[in-house]
């Protein structure tokens, strides 16, 4: 704890992690007045990630933390999605009014490299930043927490977020193994940006195709900004992480046609640029220890089938500040306030996305022609009015 120009103590916070939720962390503690510090492993900003979508409490989170406007220059807005076959035929259709009119103004889609743009702009000026810099120890007491970094150096502060996603480092140090916490769902995900794109996915338009146990989508955005995504179940998801990336997607989806080929030919060029690691869930009875709360993927992990981790990171940052200002000094019962309020939404979230699966990867032939059955009916007036209350509920 420092103290100011006025003699007034300011508290410190060190944020491990300059993703999504560590940043939204930072601006919003500095917010409330505190010094934060910001460590991250990487030697720089990231700036590439898959598409990202913000609505109900995310959406008012990224308002209250003043990024919309950044927001809006890069908002992607409504696409096109197009159901394909196996040959890369089209199937159906899905308008982006059908979207528009369920969620309104409020909801932004951005890549989340731009998220993180728009965050770091935010913070930069509000923290202070350590690249290429881990935290190696942790230790703490009533008082203070104290963190040893991987240049050497210690750090004395009030609070510590580890906000080091699904894999942290913090969460390891402080509350135990990731095998202590982690839930996998036996689902394998890959991601990758693209140079190029097939005439057979017009512009602003993701074309989808949905099999028994995997889905493959192309995501035309125009050069340097497009995208595909793959995810598919898997007995097996250490071996399948073990072979690598291309191997994989490529003995998992090499069978289709359409746009798919020239998207793995990219992978095998560029195999550095690919996301790919198991779908997992973080299962944690506490979030926080005495002076160290985990924050978003650290925390929770929804998984990328509930569809709301980055509003969840967001919301969950921006309630943090919230608890810490209406506590005052008392930062455990601050951090044990702030979880109360956003269990019952990650718990919701997470029985989701267990839930939600089949939708990503259905289990045989039968549930991927009921899945299309009813996506076909949503041209249906009736139909299409009950399935906008539905996509408005779910965001709220």
């Amino acid at each position: 704890m420092a103290l100011d120009f006025t003699g007034t103590a300011r508290r410190r916070a060190v944020v491990v992690g300059a993703g999504i939720a560590g940043l939204a962390a930072a601006t919003r503690l500095r917010h409330i007045g505190w010094d934060v510090l910001v460590v991250e492993r990487s030697p720089t900003r990231r700036s590439s990630g898959y598409l990202v979508n913000l609505t109900g409490p995310g959406y008012d989170a990224a308002e209250r933390l003043g990024i919309l406007p950044a927001l809006g220059a890069r908002d992607l807005g409504f696409l096109t999605s197009v159901l394909i076959r196996a040959d890369g035929r089209r199937t159906f259709t899905v308008p982006p009014a059908l979207a528009q009119g369920a969620l309104g103004g409020r909801a932004v889609t951005a890549f989340r490299g731009d998220l993180e743009a728009a965050l770091h702009a935010a913070a930069e000026g509000a923290a202070e930043f350590r690249f290429g810099t881990t935290v190696r120890a942790v230790h703490q007491d009533a008082n203070g927490v104290q963190a040893t970094l991987s240049d050497g150096g210690t750090v004395d502060a009030d609070l510590l977020v580890g906000a080091d996603g699904l894999h942290s480092g913090i969460r390891r140090l402080v509350f135990g193994p990731e095998a202590d916490f982690r839930l996998d769902l036996r689902h394998v995900v890959g991601a990758l940006p693209l140079d190029r794109v097939s005439r057979e996915v017009p512009d602003r338009t993701s074309a989808t195709f949905i099999g028994p146990g995997r889905t493959a989508a192309v995501i035309n955005l125009g050069p340097g900004r497009s995208s595909a995504f793959f995810t598919y179940r898997c007995p097996d998801v250490d071996g399948e992480l073990a072979r690598g990336a291309t191997e994989s997607l490529t003995s998992a989806f090499g069978d289709l046609g359409g746009p798919v080929p020239d998207v793995l030919r990219q992978l095998g060029a560029n195999p550095d640029l690919v996301y790919f690691d198991s779908v997992s869930q973080i299962v944690a009875e506490s979030w926080s220890r005495g002076r160290v709360v985990l924050l978003g993927d650290a925390a929770w992990c929804v998984t990328l089938f509930a569809g709301r981790g980055a509003g969840l990171a967001l919301a969950g940052a921006d309630r943090l500040a919230a608890a810490l200002s209406d506590h005052g000094d008392d930062v455990p019962a601050a951090l044990r306030g702030w979880e109360s309020s956003l269990r019952a939404e990650v718990r919701k979230r997470q029985s989701l996305a267990r839930k939600g699966m089949s939708q990503y990867a259905p289990p045989t032939r039968a549930h991927v022609w009921a899945r299309a059955l009813a996506i076909r009916a949503i041209h249906l007036p009736g139909v299409r009015v009950l399935v906008q209350r539905a996509v408005r509920r779910a965001n709220q």
